[in-house]
């Protein structure tokens, strides 16, 4: 949620900034917040003042009582009443105030840091850099669906008879490949200073509303209705919600947190070849790396978080490149985001398996996450996450770009977790 105070004494600036997300209405939506805090603020004045006028009342009343006044005193308890019941009605328009400006706030997307560049779609996303070199299979290259079938590594179709389509079955050295990989990447993150956690796949509203995730992505999230409950669209949610309404330690930052879990996403309205196969999933096993930082430092900490992804693509020896959003392809909650896709030869295109996200304060501010500077002010901390990595993309290009006449070649670093070199 965006500072209220920022937008109070930065309108333009917020205006424009909202602009690069293409946000509907936004000057009109602005200065609605502006003006139910000064209604708000107004209210609470005139709350102020009539209590203050009761209390002096009440004084006024126990000494004509004294003074045998007893008229005056009874005049005054009647004003005194009316007051009460002018302090009611102020209380109760100001409790409907301050709902309907929460409720504007928390619809308000974040806001884009500066360097985000123009644009609609992800067409318009700027590409940053470019690693590894891409494959060349042939024309005879089977696409990662036909090698799962091939090689009984992963059925489709028995997912659809057990739950529906996009929950597949993973077999034999396809279930494990996926353990191999779950455990390189939650290692690898521990010797990078990520403190593991697993968490619930399962969290309450106040959670998914602290991430961001409600109000805005509540059409992609199962719910759980009876027991108000959503499967976790990410690892993200349950991890970054440990601190929620929290005052940490800043001699603790950078707080570094790394978990593996099953997502969960509706993902409606998918369809064509972004479907097919692994491509897009109802289901899908992810690691996660969380971080709560310092705001100054922030910015240092995503590009550390770049270079965790990137170094994990390059021992898995899979090309990639690394896309910073535009303003129309950036989340919700998102200030920057940097987006991994990782060359599938045999499909020739690339596909996303990861994004490294900062929200700066957007999110501590809905979770009132803050930290003490060392004058003992307190401060709302920035948080930050990224894919490191998801698993179904990664599954698909290992197997398109490494397959030869005679199986599917494993990377050296899976080797250890696998206990094979090769898939035949």
């Amino acid at each position: 949620m965006i500072q209220l105070q920022y937008i109070k004494e930065n309108r333009n600036e917020c205006i424009e900034r909202l602009k690069i997300k293409h946000v509907a209405d936004v000057e009109q939506r602005i200065d609605e917040i502006i003006a139910l805090d000064e209604q708000r603020r107004s209210l609470q004045q005139r709350s102020d003042a009539v209590k203050a006028e009761q209390n002096s009342l009440a004084k006024q009343i126990g000494a004509l009582y004294k003074q045998g006044q007893r008229d005056e005193a009874e005049a005054k308890k009647a004003l005194t009443a009316e007051l009460k019941t002018e302090e009611k009605q102020l209380n109760d328009k100001m409790a409907t105030v301050e709902q309907e400006l929460n409720a504007k706030l928390i619809s308000l997307p974040n806001t884009p840091h500066i360097s985000v560049p123009q644009g609609r779609t992800a067409d318009d996303n700027l590409e940053v850099g470019r690693f590894g070199k891409q494959p060349d299979l042939g024309p005879d290259a089977l696409p990662h669906w036909d090698l799962c079938a091939k090689y009984d590594l992963v059925d489709f179709e028995l997912g659809n008879k057990i739950t529906g389509a996009g929950f597949p079955v993973y077999k034999g050295r396809g279930a494990r490949l996926q353990r191999a990989l779950i455990n390189f990447f939650l290692n690898s993150a521990a010797d990078a200073g990520y403190v593991e956690i697993q968490p619930p796949l399962m969290v309450n509203e106040a959670s998914g509303l602290g991430t961001g995730q409600l109000p805005d992505k509540e059409g992609q999230m199962y719910t759980i209705p009876l027991d108000g409950f959503y499967m976790i669209p990410t690892a993200e949610v349950p991890i970054t919600n440990i601190y929620r309404n929290v005052i940490v330690d800043a001699a603790q930052f950078p707080i570094k947190h790394v978990g593996y879990s099953e997502c969960f996403r509706r993902e409606a309205g998918s369809y064509g070849k972004d479907v097919r196969g692994l491509n897009r999933l109802h289901e899908f096993s992810k690691v996660e790396i969380v971080v709560i930082e310092h705001p100054d430092r922030s910015y240092e900490r995503l590009e550390e978080m770049k270079a965790h992804v990137g170094g994990l693509l390059d021992k898995l020896g899979l090309p990639y490149r690394i896309l910073k959003l535009c303003g129309g392809d950036i989340s919700f909650t998102s200030a920057m985001t940097f987006d991994f896709e990782v060359w599938s030869a045999a499909q020739k295109r690339w596909l996303e398996v990861s994004s490294v996200s900062n929200f700066e304060a957007f999110q501590a501010n809905r979770m009132k996450l803050r930290f003490k500077d060392p004058d003992g002010k307190t401060r709302l901390a920035h948080t930050l996450n990224g894919s490191a990595l998801a698993l179904p993309r990664i599954v698909a290009a290992l197997l398109e770009n490494n397959q030869t006449a005679d199986g599917i070649t494993m990377p050296e670093c899976l080797r250890p977790y696998l206990g094979f070199d090769a898939i035949q």
